[in-house]
Formats: C-alpha cells, structure tokens, sequence
C-alpha cells in the first residue's frame, strides 16, 4: 500500500490490506458494452438514418462509459485501507486526502454486511464501533469477514 505503507510507526505492521472491489467498474463496463452492441447492430443491420443514429448513441454512451471508467479507476486507486497492529487506517483521494484512523484498542464491536450478490462477488461493508463513535461503513471491501477478522484478532497489548 503506497500511502498507507508510508505511514507506519515504528514496529507497526499491517495485517490486512483493501482497495476498493472490482464491482465499481462493472455499470462502467456494461456501458461501453451496450456502445459497442449498438456500433455493431449499426453497422451490420441498420441503414441510412438508423444506423446514424445508432452511432450517435453508441457514441454517447461510450463517452459516458469512458468517463465513468476513468472516474471509478481514480476512486478506486485513491482509496485504501488496512489494519495493523496497532490500528485501523482509511486513506480516500488524490488532491485533496482524508484519512482516518482508530487505535485498535478503541474498538468495541465491528459489524459486516453483505447483499446476496455482495455474497457471490464477494464484497460488503465492514462498520467499525469504537469507544464513543461510530464511523460510517468501509463500503465495497473486498472479503469483508476477512477484514473484520484481522480488526478483531488484532494483538490488544501495545508496546
């Protein structure tokens, strides 16, 4: 981890590590899909104004989706996550960062929650409960359990 990895104290290791799940490409990808569907249907079967039009939406919704691509890619490199020894890290933008951590021995409970296609791909939400707050949800983490499990098994005893 690029940001994270550089903020370690010392004697500090991490235990788990996250991005964001791959899901956050998938409306992106199925709109440069339907671009390329239309393209095609365009140009094999559609003629004259059809087919101009079907390129001109084609090409709409291919902008869009490249747009929408390249939003998710840079959300998706900017966000990162972990937990160490010692704490629990979130790392969120480029330009402009916020980060966010907790001491391990502040947290009280960690909660996970996945939809039934969360469970089949394989991503959820973790919410962390610490001493007197509460963060808002670690959302589209990959292998949420995991990443509770790392939170909650994490040594207690600092040194």
């Amino acid at each position: 981890m690029s940001y994270l990895g550089g903020t370690l104290q010392p004697g500090e290791t991490i235990l788990a590590a996250r991005r964001l799940h791959w899901v956050i490409y998938l409306l992106p990808i199925v709109h440069l899909v339907v671009a390329a569907a239309l393209a095609t249907w365009a140009t094999v079967a559609a003629h004259g104004g059809v087919a101009t039009t079907l390129y001109a939406v084609a090409g709409i919704i291919a902008v869009l989706g490249a747009i929408t691509l390249a939003q998710q890619a840079l959300i998706g490199l900017a966000t990162e996550y972990a937990v160490t020894n010692r704490r629990l890290l979130v790392k969120r933008g480029v330009l402009s960062v916020h980060t966010v951590e907790m001491s391990l021995d502040k947290v009280e409970s960690v909660d996970v929650d996945q939809s039934l296609i969360g469970r089949m791909l394989g991503y959820g939400s973790v919410t962390v409960h610490g001493v007197g707050s509460r963060w808002d949800p670690i959302t589209l983490i990959p292998d949420p359990a995991a990443f509770r499990n790392a939170i909650s098994a994490a040594p207690t005893s600092r040194v």
